[in-house]
């Protein structure tokens, strides 16, 4: 299968090794050292206590690599405007474009099953409705897998054994092209389970992104590293966790609430290497479009009210973000 990863950072890194080393025939798009260095000696994978690696076709420009028959969105929802311009050099008559990131995604409200309380208008986090355009060829995506690029052709893998690709139509059909990919991502390593509901896959991950990233990003430490030592943060992270979980269940009756995530020592959440590395922080996604879902299904959020109000000011003021839209009140 032709595949192109387009932002082949950390997870995208990732998922191009597996994919290309189990036979696929794999390009990337990336920028700067990172490109320069797949382009030179091919791309780094430490997993545990293996390093594996394999050569790509890397790019900055998709017009270089041509027609594909799946292309993966790996890069973080503050870098999607002008995608589908980007995209249309490697769009067949058939190509799937899965978009994986992190919390609410812009395609949430597109073609969504029925439910018991109505989603917030999403239409901010697409202005113009340009990836809308693309909504035929859409899968969604959800993403289990730590990372982190550690030099420039060279990605850590903090969560061996753990690394998922969830993927399923927007309006929950089974469909031969998901089972395909599925079947594919399966024969590379990637674990891809069959779920009934995307929506539902997109609140497991982001029940554990507004808690431990959150948490990690405004006080500007892993997660491990807080729940190690003091209660009163453990006692904090429970409650934010019960937060996010309460609107999950509000929005997806069927979903079914995660224990905490176990920390793991010494993992910096994306979040906060965006933060330190002074990169663009997925702030509307992580914060202000989860708390537009709980005042739609009036959840009181007090805890992650205040944490993102703190992130959001945080995140600003350092000139990482700039708000799509106001937190609601």
């Amino acid at each position: 299968m032709r595949i192109c990863v387009f932002g082949a950072g950390a997870v995208g890194g990732h998922f191009a090794v597996k994919l290309a080393r189990a036979g696929h025939e794999v390009s990337v798009v990336a920028r700067g050292e990172h490109l320069q260095a797949m382009r030179a000696k091919g791309l780094v994978l430490q997993a545990g206590d293996e390093e594996l690696s394999a050569y790509v076709r890397a790019s900055e420009s998709a017009a270089e690599l041509g027609r594909q028959d799946v292309v993966l969105v790996t890069l973080k929802a503050t870098s999607l405007g002008g995608m589908p311009g980007a995209l249309i050099p490697l769009l067949g008559a058939e190509t799937s474009v899965v978009f994986a990131q992190n919390g609410i995604p812009w395609w949430y409200g597109i073609d969504a099953p029925q439910a018991p309380v109505a989603a917030p208008d999403l239409a901010w986090m697409d202005p113009g409705g340009e990836l809308a355009s693309l909504r035929a060829r859409v899968l969604g995506g959800v993403i289990y897998s730590a990372n982190e690029v550690v030099a420039p052709g060279v990605v850590r893998n903090n969560s061996p054994g753990g690394n998922r690709l969830i993927v399923g139509e927007l309006d929950d059909q089974r469909t031969l092209r998901v089972a395909e990919l599925r079947r594919v991502l399966e024969g590379a390593g990637l674990v891809s389970p069959d779920v009934p509901s995307i929506r539902e896959a997109v609140w497991g991950k982001l029940v554990m992104n507004m808690t431990s990233s959150v948490l990690s990003a405004v006080a500007d430490t892993s997660a491990g590293e807080l729940r190690l030592g003091d209660p009163a943060f453990e006692a904090l992270y429970q409650r934010l966790h019960l937060e996010a979980a309460a609107i999950a269940c509000a929005h997806c009756p069927g979903f079914e609430q995660p224990l905490p995530m176990k920390a793991r020592v010494g993992h910096t959440p994306s979040i906060l290497q965006d933060y330190r590395r002074r990169r663009p922080m997925e702030v509307d996604a992580l914060v202000t479009a989860p708390l537009a879902f709980a005042r739609a299904a009036s959840v009181s959020t007090p805890t992650l009210d205040i944490l993102g109000a703190l992130l959001t000011e945080k995140a600003t003021r350092a000139g990482l973000h700039r708000p799509a839209r106001t937190l609601p009140v």
